[in-house]
């Protein structure tokens, strides 16, 4: 008949997913700190469990000695070949420990050991199955809110999904579904923590992969992603195959792939962009539904400028900003985006500071336009080998014309400064208001 250690080791062993080997070592040791709570730390006290009583015998160990110098840990050859006719000076003699003379306070010793010992058991299960999971989807059932997190019941453990990695505009209630990333999985102090994500744009990613069986098989492939969680998303797609349209795949017959994604994601909408190596025509892609006339790309800033139809400019830069957002996050380039009128008002500006300077012509001062500088103070503060790389000239000769541009500058200063003048004289020159009441 099974004993009662048996049968309570074989629960432990099932409910909480925790390996025969692992509940006996937990057992053992429970028994073991139990008997060195009675007999003192300086035992040698071994606990061995017995399959066949179904019980944990404990062993206390003594070195076989002529002379007895520590009478805890050893024992004279007298006594020990009563237990042991054919030991001899220094073998090691287990002798059995009665566990029933342990008494009250040793079983609560060995209680508060086995709950501690299998709470760090279940954290190591927990944490061996899911190191490998993190970058993947995971479904789960809302269990219950602490301070703000939300606590995940995913069938053998419990993960967290913290107030920072949830989507302001999503709420939940006890028992509800939910899809989350796996952002981490951490040894905890109490538990093995998996932390969990709704705002990473790799949920976006794995919900594409999941609904597009072209991403899953390699063919069409997520080349970046932006999202503001909630709101809006941007993803690039490039295809292996010239006859597969990589964003046609993602949309589905009728949309009916992304509108899946969409419904996961609570309604973030989604902008499926096609992918282009050359980073000017994937800005232009990137800023849709915006059209683009122009483009000007500085490799120095790793920034680029896109000139947009005046009609064009509110719908470029998007509902709070939001659209050029996106795609600066998408393309991982700095966007400045001017309407037509806006750009030449700019460029009357910098044609009529830049074409003062001696020496300049109206080609290269289009060239230091192209590349941003468009008034004096920005040529002025250039390092010269930022002009001499744009110019192709020396840098002497690159330094002579930063020092003609500060001097222009001084020039500029002076005039605005007499501009003011004078409008102050003007405003003094007025004859002073009638007084109201007369």
């Amino acid at each position: 008949m099974q004993s009662e250690l048996a049968r309570l080791i074989d629960i432990v062993h099932r409910e909480k997913n925790i390996p025969r080997d692992a509940v006996i070592e937990v057992v053992e040791a429970a028994m073991e700190a139990a008997a060195r709570k009675k007999y003192g730390p300086e035992h040698d006290i071994e606990g061995q469990y017995n399959e066949e009583l179904g019980e944990v015998q404990l062993f206390e160990f003594k070195t076989v000695v002529d002379d007895i110098e520590d009478e805890e840990n050893e024992i004279v050859i007298d006594e020990a070949r009563d237990l042991d006719p054919e030991c001899e000076p220094g073998d090691s003699l287990g002798m059995i420990i009665d566990i029933t003379e342990l008494g009250r306070i040793a079983a609560m010793t060995a209680k508060q050991v086995i709950i501690q010992k299998v709470r760090d058991a279940e954290r190591e299960v927990t944490f061996n199955e899911f190191r490998d999971r993190k970058g993947e989807l995971i479904t789960g059932i809302v269990r219950r809110f602490e301070k703000g997190n939300i606590i995940v019941d995913l069938g053998r453990a419990e993960a967290i999904l913290p107030r920072r990695e949830q989507v302001l505009t999503e709420t939940y209630r006890q028992g509800d579904r939910i899809q989350a990333y796996v952002l981490d999985i951490a040894r905890a102090s109490r538990s093995s923590q998996v932390v969990l994500s709704r705002t990473h744009p790799g949920l976006l990613m794995k919900l594409f992969e999941l609904e597009v069986p072209e991403i899953y098989e390699g063919i069409v492939r997520i080349e970046a992603c932006a999202r503001e969680p909630g709101h809006r998303a941007k993803i690039a797609v490039s295809s292996v195959d010239p006859d597969v349209d990589p964003v046609g795949a993602c949309v589905g017959l009728k949309g009916s792939r992304v509108q899946a994604v969409v419904g996961e994601l609570r309604g973030e909408a989604i902008d499926i962009i096609p992918f282009h190596p050359d980073p000017a025509r994937f800005i232009v892609h990137a800023i849709a539904p915006a059209q683009v006339t122009r483009v000007y790309i500085d490799e120095h800033t790793h920034c680029m400028e896109l000139i947009v139809p005046d009609d064009q400019l509110s719908k470029a830069i998007g509902r709070k900003g939001q659209n050029v957002r996106l795609a600066a996050q998408l393309t991982g380039w700095r966007i400045d985006i001017y309407s037509e009128t806006r750009h030449a008002e700019l460029n009357d500006q910098a044609y009529s500071e830049l074409s003062r300077l001696d020496g300049l012509d109206e080609e290269t001062v289009e060239l230091l336009i192209r590349h941003g500088f468009r008034t004096a103070k920005e040529l002025a503060d250039a390092q010269p080998y930022e002009i001499s790389s744009i110019l192709d000239v020396g840098e002497d000769a690159a330094l002579e014309l930063t020092k003609k541009a500060d001097a222009i500058l001084e020039e500029l200063i002076l005039e605005e400064a007499e501009r003011m003048r004078q409008a102050a004289e003007l405003v003094e020159d007025l004859p002073p208001e009638a007084d109201e009441d007369e």
